[in-house]
């Protein structure tokens, strides 16, 4: 098929097309069919500058985007490979949008296995696409072929979370060593660069479950810094932190995003997720018995209160208990599109407040990774 190339018109007396493209900025748009491709170039070519370009098309990125949006069909094994020809020159743009048409795991975790910073599911929603590529001024730069390189510890632990969501509905193994290596390049990150950096990284580029899960690796890798823990022990909890949540593949996506109070059938399907993640571990290799453990556990108290298994105080090991307090807190505050994000302090608050929940001690050791900014 002939190559579909849409370019955004300028509007009359405005100066011309050079001057008025160069004012907006760039995003490449990749569809698997002309009518997906005039599609979403019309939504966006009133805001930005729009080139637009089909999947079985030669590739024929030269400028550097800002953004690239894609829709096309990911259960389709040309439309994959057509994106991962294109993945060296994907991974330069800021922003890299996925408009996936099922709402599957499956799909989810494909878009984030092929470079997605954000995949927006279903049909397309105008407001949605058009807040997803806000251009705060920091990203200005990206406009004029100068985008931000691709930020590898990011990119590397998306990659291994969606890789992990794929194998869970699958039923394939999971690539254990890649997982780890993940989290070994997070802890490098934030050693060098501190917490603070890290969290507004992945807010930039991620929501929902891929999101939580960086979050609270990071969140585990600093507090397990603050608290000296051995390279041993540490590696050990950024991995169980990696894994914490991998039983929430089993979970519909219209319950884990789902805006606003779960009712009570809901809540009892999302409890589900620690044991069903705990089943899918257990008969792997190198999986050792503390991560099972944190796995199966991230959501006990120590008053009993917790689940899956309502274990109290001495039954819950060191890992678990510092994860518990890392989940929590990043739930807190990350950021969802239906909701602010809350402040580390009132976060940290709230944690002060489960007295008997939480190991005091440990709390009152955690203020130096809420509050430091």
């Amino acid at each position: 098929m002939q190559n579909a190339r849409i370019i955004s018109r300028p509007v009359k007396g405005d100066g011309g097309i050079r001057e008025k493209e160069a004012a907006r900025p760039f995003v490449h748009v990749l569809a698997d069919s002309s009518d997906k491709l005039s599609s979403v170039c019309s939504i966006l070519e009133q805001q930005f500058a729009v080139a637009g370009e089909r999947l079985d098309a030669e590739a024929k990125l030269s400028q550097v985007p800002f953004a690239i949006v894609i829709r096309a069909e990911l259960r389709d094994v040309h439309a994959i490979a057509a994106i991962k020809k294109r993945a060296a020159k994907l991974a330069k743009a800021t922003k890299r949008i996925f408009l996936v048409e099922h709402s599957s795991h499956m799909s989810i975790s494909q878009a984030y296995a092929l470079g997605a910073t954000l995949v927006l599911p279903g049909t397309i929603d105008k407001i949605k696409l058009l807040a997803a590529l806000a251009y705060p001024a920091e990203e200005a730069s990206a406009s004029s072929g100068h985008a931000p390189q691709p930020d590898n510890a990011v990119e590397t632990a998306a990659i291994a979370i969606a890789s992990m969501f794929t194998s869970v509905t699958s039923g394939q193994p999971i690539d254990i060593n890649g997982a780890r290596e993940a989290g070994r390049q997070i802890a490098d990150r934030i050693t060098q660069h501190g917490l603070s950096e890290w969290l507004t990284t992945v807010r930039r580029h991620h929501e929902g479950t891929y999101q939580h899960c960086l979050l609270v690796t990071g969140v585990a890798i600093d507090f397990g810094l603050s608290l000296g823990v051995g390279r041993p022990d540490l590696e050990r909890l950024y991995t169980a932190a990696m894994f914490h949540d991998i039983g929430k593949a089993r979970i519909p996506l219209a319950i884990l995003d789902k805006p606003g109070r779960l009712d009570p059938d809901e809540r009892a399907i999302i409890e589900t997720h620690p044991v069903a993640g705990y089943d899918f571990l257990k008969d792997h290799d190198n999986i050792s018995p503390e991560i099972l453990d944190a796995v199966r556990h991230h959501h006990e108290f120590l008053d009993g209160s917790g689940y899956p298994d309502a274990l109290c105080g001495g039954n819950i090991g060191d890992i678990v208990r510092i994860l518990t307090i890392s989940d929590i807190f990043a739930a807190l505050i990350e950021h969802r599109h239906y909701k602010p994000t809350m402040p580390r302090a009132d976060a940290y608050n709230i944690l002060c407040g489960m007295s008997g929940k939480l190991e005091k001690a440990l709390v009152t050791s955690f203020k130096q990774v809420a509050l430091t900014r």
